[in-house]
């Protein structure tokens, strides 16, 4: 008997257990989780492409091909991919992020939170956190989308209970000089 098909066989018992466990940690997961429904199956399906993936280079080297064409051949597919998705950078990276959010964020829907923004008023209300940005309800009513990759690199400050005008634009204090 052939080692090759034996090797495949476990492979494919491999995938269909891992799978299976995929599936049913994910459930567990997802129901801890206060995300959209569209948010929870997104990331799903980010992570089964990612198992099959996986899978698919374990068999194509057992079956026999050449490490080092494989090698070439992913790098060759990479570059070309890299080359075409480049203008879509921060898109992909909005993706990501929305994954590493899902899986690890402090804050949750209904959370008074202040953004740390030197320029802009960033306070409020988190109303939905997506896959690529985070909408935040200002105080004065306006909606705010907030990029999920520029949430993880801004410090965000966790307010006790709805931001007041103070909180938000504290007012400049006189001192003795500017009279």
């Amino acid at each position: 008997m052939n080692w090759d098909y034996l090797l495949i066989l476990a492979i494919l018992v491999g995938f269909a257990l891992t799978r299976r466990w995929l599936n049913m940690l994910f459930a567990k997961l997802v129901t801890t989780k206060q995300a959209t429904i569209q948010r929870k199956l997104m990331v799903r399906q980010l992570v089964l492409i990612a198992h099959s993936i996986l899978f698919i280079i374990l068999g194509t080297l057992v079956l026999g091909i050449d490490y080092g064409q494989f090698t070439v051949f992913l790098s060759s597919t990479f570059a070309v991919l890299g080359i075409a998705l480049f203008a879509q950078w921060s898109i992909l990276s909005n993706l990501t992020a929305g994954v590493l959010i899902f899986f690890n964020f402090p804050y949750r829907v209904g959370d008074y939170i202040k953004i740390a923004n030197k320029d802009y008023d960033l306070a409020g209300i988190i109303e939905e956190i997506s896959s690529f940005h985070v909408l935040v309800r200002h105080i004065n009513g306006d909606l705010i989308t907030y990029p999920n990759s520029l949430i993880l690199q801004t410090p965000v400050i966790k307010l006790s209970g709805p931001p007041t005008n103070m909180e938000i634009c504290p007012l400049p204090t006189l001192d003795n000089h500017s009279k």
